[in-house]
């Protein structure tokens, strides 16, 4: 009886002592988020070995919901060894309730989105808004920054690649306008998908030249402003990489091709369908007794 009682006395005190043990070892080591719960935790992380750093901001309107769904599983399963990239959805401001709720929602749980002050517009100056308002409104500075559609596919491996021997800064690099034309510094850049240096960014902000002349074709625009302002010495057209869909646009289209970069004008599922198992996009599919229906 002595015995059992000097057992329950002394349990007490092992009780504390495993507490205090416990907590010392939660102090010691640091917090891990569920990225189920915490919504910073699904922004890419940082590539440690990446060269240069992009940001494409794709240009879309509210209302898109289901595009930017599909293009979040586009860009979802891509990345490249090389570049730290980061795919953002950019539209001007809310106007509808429904909007404001589903695309809060969205931003909670995918934090990949730019909501500009602007009214939305198709040649008023929402492109000017876009490239203006991103020294002010980001965290962080890109080497690059992408402004393309939502209509367009971007294969980010290839993309990468081919931006890795560019210079750093006045660089202009798309897919030059006319569609027959090879030389970069004639017209401009094709709105599919075009990039920037950083330091033409900012300058985009600070100028008075863009600041003045911001109604019209605004892809147009930027390669006006470009000359006017004496930038972008470094172009790059990345053709016959970049294309518009075959069919779609006379001399800016031609077939699928295994070197693609980007594609453009793609409109319909069907095209999307063709455009994805022309690059197999879906070989990393593991097999799984959870699903019968691939063969």
């Amino acid at each position: 009886m002595k015995k059992k009682w000097v057992v329950l006395a002394v349990l007490p005190s092992i009780a504390l002592f495993l507490l205090f043990f416990c907590f010392n070892l939660l102090l010691k080591y640091p917090k891990v988020s569920s990225p189920l719960k915490d919504p910073i935790a699904i922004e890419p992380l940082r590539n440690t070995q990446a060269q240069f750093s992009l940001l494409i901001g794709i240009l879309t309107r509210p209302d898109s919901y289901d595009r930017r769904h599909f293009l979040r599983l586009i860009y979802g399963i891509q990345s490249s060894p090389i570049a730290e990239i980061h795919v953002k959805f950019v539209f001007c401001n809310l106007t509808k309730d429904e909007q404001r709720m589903f695309i809060a929602l969205e931003i909670l749980r995918f934090s990949d989105i730019i909501i500009l002050n602007c009214t939305e517009n198709m040649n008023s100056g929402k492109t000017y808004t876009y490239f203006s308002s991103l020294p002010c409104i980001l965290p962080r500075r890109y080497d690059y920054v992408m402004k393309a559609d939502d209509d367009v596919f971007l294969r980010i491996a290839p993309l990468a690649f081919s931006l890795q021997p560019l210079p750093r800064k006045d660089l202009y690099y798309g897919f030059v306008i006319p569609c027959n034309s090879r030389n970069p510094f004639i017209e401009y850049m094709s709105g599919m998908g075009f990039i920037l240096s950083w330091d033409l960014v900012e300058w985009i902000g600070d100028s008075s030249i863009p600041a003045n002349d911001i109604h019209g074709p605004e892809d147009k625009l930027v390669g006006k402003w470009l000359k006017m302002g004496n930038k972008a010495r470094n172009r790059f057209s990345n053709k016959p990489a970049m294309y518009d869909y075959p069919g779609t646009n006379g001399q800016c289209s031609h077939e699928l091709i295994p070197e693609t970069v980007a594609i453009h004008r793609i409109k319909r599922w069907d095209q999307w369908l063709t455009v994805l198992k022309f690059f197999n996009m879906t070989e990393a599919l593991q097999p799984s007794n959870l699903y019968h229906i691939f063969d």
